[in-house]
């Protein structure tokens, strides 16, 4: 052998081994971290959900009761398995789930979409489990026992049976809003059926007491343990289909998507699942921490709605009925004053069909209750905050061109919750005195200094949230105006465009906030724009202060800065908000304003009314300042480990303003078909539509430094202004940055480069 082809042989070996000691490329959903957020800022937690997106089968770990940060909890008491908790152990058998608690350490734990593993230290047991649509899979590797169990804990209006050596089924109540204890025609239950791979050779259940060998329980804490001996390493599955029909759909569910026991084929489906719907958006560029923030906080905002669609069924909370879905699925679970702003924004850019099925949904819902639901949970609508916002979900979809949902049903829908239903928070019910003064007086009335409550239908924790209930429902009217217009209804138009100014009768010049008036017009004496309000302010705000709610005027920018005297003014007054301090210690500030999470000065974007301020820059000749900002947000506030998220997730509508940040765009005003930029923090990011178009945002030379945009095009076009139009892109095209260390101060501040705004519509 020659000197040369040794060598040659030598270089082919080392080229070969590098190679193999490459790590694998990393895809989109190996970038997801599901603990981020574990540890709440001061308030909840999020949880490391395994599930489809949007799927109805959604299992995570349940942890120590009463341990807020559930990634700091001791103990895992079981996994979610829909109405029930199933847990593994082997031992002592006893009649409540806090006996089979077991140890667990995060170092020997898997979080992904897709799977979920952990070691129970307290049994040495390995648990693993995976989901489909609408059903689960666990795996238990046990060490040998003669008594190994599993058990099935179930809670709240619960029954429970063993239906075989291998079977169980059971279900619980769910809670809703009108339901009737004991009537089954106005209640909501979920139902579970679990086939066990090895048959156990005895059972024992509990009823809130000592166990039992009645197969059956019903009560408020009902629990089956059973038990089989297994050899050290052997392998139990448990596979468990869910329902809200009836347990006998819950089989058919899991005979249809689980027909055989294959752990490694049901996990690998789920991860293709995941990787379909993250595909939908490429980033290149960024760091490995940005990447994981990325793809984490996009998983998380594809989780909710939630289909319950079974079969071509789905079960309703709105009349306790069941019926045929027609070919249009039917999801609930939609917490609307928060996603309104940027989850279905986001959702509608990726999958604009399945959102206007979520559409469908909600005018089912409308049909068979009578009203718009403000939360639609599972059980029925829950009226929590405040506002009537799916006039915000709605106009914005069919504003930008989707409109495969019945119109004029929608429009009656929204008119009807804008003119009858009670802008009072938590409340839905008739009109009331205080309703009749807004349409009238155009405000919302506060209590006067002093003044003690006597409006009964005000809810004694939650208050009159009075000044932004205005600003809400002039938001809210301002959409109802924009319908109206778009479907020839002049005279409603009109009405309602009238309305949507109201927001300026509780701006008070004299102290440049907006503020609280009582009922004869008056401003309330002894107001303060930082602390006043009592707790979470709820006297006259929602959660949070006169300095967020202040800028609380999404659909008129132009309007506000106006009120405030131009743009010189409202510029500084927005300047000031990112650095004025707490009116007295921070500690007591954040007692007081719990959900004021993520403070930059007096912005908190732990808090949804907080999401569109950053933006407002655009509107006032200062986009640099948008830019700035935004970058500091993302890299001050959102993090790659559990105290990742500034505040509550609330079902990914926290998340979801950093997708969207972090591609370099924001809805400030949902209904308006309009995108504001801010600064992309990737060098190239890849959206494909859900018409299969692709939107591509190039940013050259960006990095940490270069955040502030130089100039731009917009399909192949240059772009002075800091804002695009939703039919700009719904065909595909490219948004290119050019990106510089310095702010450009003439790029989008003209003010005919301003976003359009409330002010600049014209009136017939």
């Amino acid at each position: 052998m020659t000197a040369n082809v040794r060598y040659t042989l030598l270089a082919l070996i080392l080229i070969g081994r590098a190679a193999s000691a490459a790590p694998p490329v990393k895809e989109a959903v190996d970038y997801i971290s599901p603990n981020i957020g574990g540890v709440g800022q001061l308030l909840t937690a999020t949880a490391p959900y395994v599930q489809y997106p949007y799927g109805m089968a959604r299992a995570a770990p349940v942890t120590t009761p009463g341990i807020a940060d559930r990634y700091l909890a001791d103990k895992i008491h079981g996994f979610s398995a829909g109405p029930a908790t199933l847990m593994a152990s082997v031992g002592h058998a006893g009649s409540h789930l806090a006996d089979y608690a077991s140890d667990f350490d995060h170092d020997f734990e898997t979080a992904t979409p897709y799977y979920y593993s952990v070691d129970l230290l307290t049994w040495k047991i390995k648990a693993e489990l995976t989901v489909t649509s609408r059903a689960e899979l666990y795996r238990f590797t046990f060490p040998a026992d003669p008594h190994a169990h599993l058990v099935f804990n179930l809670e709240n209006d619960a029954e429970v049976s063993v239906v075989g050596n291998d079977a169980i089924e059971g279900s619980r109540r769910i809670p809703g809003p009108n339901d009737t204890p004991g009537d089954s025609n106005t209640q909501t239950r979920q139902y579970f059926y679990a086939e066990v791979s090895k048959p156990f050779t005895s059972s024992k259940t509990w009823n809130g007491g000592d166990l039992s060998d009645s197969g059956k329980q019903a009560g408020k804490q009902v629990g089956i343990v059973a038990d089989f001996a297994v050899s050290g390493g052997e392998q139990v599955e448990v596979r468990v289909g869910l329902s809200y029909i009836s347990a006998d759909q819950a089989r058919r569910n899991l005979e249809r998507e689980i027909p055989n026991w294959d752990f490694v084929q049901v996990k690998s489906r789920a991860r293709e699942a995941w990787r379909d719907a993250l595909k939908k958006v490429n980033v290149e560029g960024g760091t490995e921490r940005q990447r994981t923030i990325f793809y984490t906080a996009l998983y998380r905002s594809l989780g909710r709605m939630t289909n319950i669609t079974e079969d071509g069924l789905y079960f309703s909370g709105y009349d306790h009925a069941v019926h045929e879905s027609n070919g249009h699925d039917f999801y609930v679970d939609d917490g609307i004053w928060d996603t309104y702003r940027s989850l279905h924004p986001l959702q509608l850019l990726l999958d604009a069909d399945r959102q206007q099925d979520m559409i469908r949904s909600y005018l089912r819902m409308y049909e068979q209750s009578g009203w718009l639901p403000s939360f639609p949970e599972v059980s029925g609508n829950y009226p929590i905050m405040l506002g009537h916002h799916a006039a915000q979900f709605i106009l914005d979809t069919y504003i930008k061109g989707y409109r495969n949902f019945d119109v004029e049903k929608a429009y009656e829908a929204i008119r009807k919750n804008a003119t009858e239903a009670s802008m009072l928070p938590w409340r839905h019910n008739a009109l009331t005195t205080l309703d009749r003064a807004y349409f009238e007086k155009g405000f919302f009335p506060a209590l006067a200094y002093g003044e003690k409550e006597s409006v009964p239908e005000v809810r004694s924790f939650e208050r009159r949230q009075a000044v932004s209930v205005t600003l809400e429902n002039a938001y809210d009217d301002w959409c109802m105006a924009q319908f109206a217009k778009a479907l020839g209804k002049q005279e409603d138009y009109l009405y309602f465009i009238g309305l949507a100014h109201n927001y300026e009768h509780v701006f008070n010049p004299a102290i440049g906030f907006m503020a609280p008036k009582s009922a004869d017009g008056k401003w309330v004496a002894n107001f303060d724009p930082i602390l006043g309000g009592g707790q979470g302010g709820r006297d006259y705000f929602t959660e949070m202060n006169a300095w967020t709610y202040t800028f609380n005027v999404q659909h008129d920018p132009a309007g506000l800065v106006q009120l405030m005297g131009g743009r010189d003014a409202f510029n500084a007054k927005l300047d000031r908000l990112f650095v004025e301090q707490y009116g007295g210690s921070k500690s007591a500030f954040l007692r007081q304003f719990p959900d004021a999470t993520g403070l930059i000065g007096q912005y908190a974007q732990g808090n949804e009314p907080s999401f569109h301020i950053p933006y407002l820059y655009d509107f006032s000749g200062q986009p640099w300042k948008t830019q700035r900002r935004v970058r500091e947000i993302m890299d001050l506030l959102y993090g790659n480990g559990p105290q990742g998220i500034p505040g509550d997730d609330d079902g990914g509508a926290t998340s979801s303003w950093y997708v969207l940040s972090a591609l370099g765009f924001y809805p400030e005003c949902p209904g308006s078909p309009v995108y504001e930029i801010g600064s992309p923090i990737f060098s190239k990011s890849t959206i494909t539509l859900g018409n299969g178009k692709v939107f591509t945002i190039i940013a050259n030379h960006v990095s940490a430094q270069n955040k502030y945009i130089q100039s731009a095009r917009l399909n192949g076009r240059p772009l002075g202004r800091a804002w695009f139009q939703h039919g700009e892109i719904s065909s595909g095209g490219a948004l290119v940055l050019e990106m510089g260390n310095k702010p450009n101060l003439q790029w989008g501040s003209a003010p005919e480069d301003a976003p359009p705004s409330m002010s600049h519509e014209v009136h017939h």
